[in-house]
């Protein structure tokens, strides 16, 4: 029959073992792993024999590569970001945003190609290709936000979310129903074929193209965000919406123009990524989003700064992360696997810093 001092014992080691820093422990085993794995993956692809090795030019490739593609990721995680700030809710159908822009410009595009004019005006084939992907994605995110999220303002955080994820199906599948489920091929201008040699770096001319627009489109953003006095408001609103209306700021119009903004971004992107790999399909809104808001996380979600910094970063380990790491362990078609990277650095930052890289590093409680 057990003492009461038995029971105080039994008390004390269960409350040791409570206070014990396991979570604290199992990163730490969990951290060496992955770096341990790293490490051998890139020692072994780096030591190959000199035949099966990537050249340096490859590497120089991967890499640039890898920056084009974060930009355009970058740019459409500035959406997810936008959002978040203003509502505190992710905007799960933001990747068919993008889609539709990416179709509302390849019409044009088709029926420009077949008429010569995307060859003979290249420059202004790609700017009126830009401000029709970015109306489209606009009108779309708009769309969104007065039919699907508005009447959801003031309900639990939960419901915006099967909401925005409803959306993003229903929007998905009405591509299909509308433009079929193949692929089609985008017109690109004969311009942008070939490469530019830039630093001692053979760059092709889309990435080069690709990295300018996103650096202007974020610089843009970000004076629009801190000098007008539409950003201003927005920064009020993500701070604290309903003060910000007690001070006169209309937080319809607010939160309406930062869906705008984040379609125009969004739009800004389907042409990129659309003349990067020359075609559009109905699922092209899924893979890309996920990797966006990948990406916003990844960064910080809330975070201008932060979803830019996390596209790059996103953008560089898919590149070269597959080749790097993959390559030694002699895994086959490394860089189909580039989708689990993405998933991967998702899991990864939830586990070890959930508010992101440029974030609090703390969870939200929701």
């Amino acid at each position: 029959m057990a003492t009461a001092t038995d029971e105080k014992l039994r008390g004390a080691e269960l409350g040791l073992l409570e206070r014990f820093p396991w979570r604290r422990i199992i990163l730490v085993v969990l951290s060496i792993v992955i770096v341990g794995v790293v490490a051998i993956g890139a020692y072994k692809t780096l030591t190959l024999p000199a035949d099966e090795r990537y050249s340096s030019t490859t590497w120089k490739n991967f890499i640039v590569l890898g920056l084009a593609q974060g930009a355009i990721i970058g740019l459409i995680a500035l959406g997810y970001t936008l959002v978040y700030g203003i509502l505190r809710m992710i905007n799960f159908a933001h990747g068919e945003v993008f889609m539709f822009g990416a179709f509302g410009a390849f019409f044009f595009s088709d029926a420009w190609e077949q008429s010569g004019f995307l060859d003979r005006n290249p420059v202004l084939s790609l700017a009126l290709l830009l401000v029709i992907a970015m109306l489209v994605s606009m009108g779309v995110a708009i769309m969104l936000e007065r039919i699907a999220y508005r009447p959801l303002r003031n309900a639990p955080r939960l419901v915006p979310l099967i909401t925005a994820i409803g959306a993003s199906l229903f929007l998905a599948n009405t591509a299909r129903g509308f433009f079929g489920s193949q692929s089609r091929g985008f017109g690109v201008p004969e311009a942008l074929d070939g490469t530019w040699t830039i630093l001692g770096i053979e760059v092709d001319r889309i990435q080069v193209v690709v990295l300018v627009t996103v650096i202007v489109a974020v610089t843009a953003l970000s004076l629009f965000v801190s000098k007008t006095t539409t950003g201003k408001s927005m920064r009020a609103v993500a701070a604290d919406s309903e003060i910000s209306s007690l001070m006169g700021i209309r937080v319809d119009r607010v939160i309406v123009t930062t869906f705008a903004i984040g379609g125009l971004l969004a739009g800004i992107a389907a042409v990129l990524f659309s003349i990067t790999f020359e075609s559009v399909s109905f699922t092209m809104g899924f893979r890309v989003g996920i990797a966006a808001f990948t990406a916003a996380v990844l960064g910080g979600i809330g975070s201008i700064s932060g979803a830019a910094l996390g596209g790059v970063m996103l953008g560089l380990l898919q590149s070269v992360g597959p080749a790097l790491i993959l390559t030694g362990y002699g895994i086959p078609s490394s860089f189909q696997l580039k989708d689990a990277f993405t998933f991967l650095v998702l899991v990864l930052v939830l586990i070890f810093r959930p508010g992101g890289l440029l974030g609090s590093g703390e969870a939200e409680k929701v």
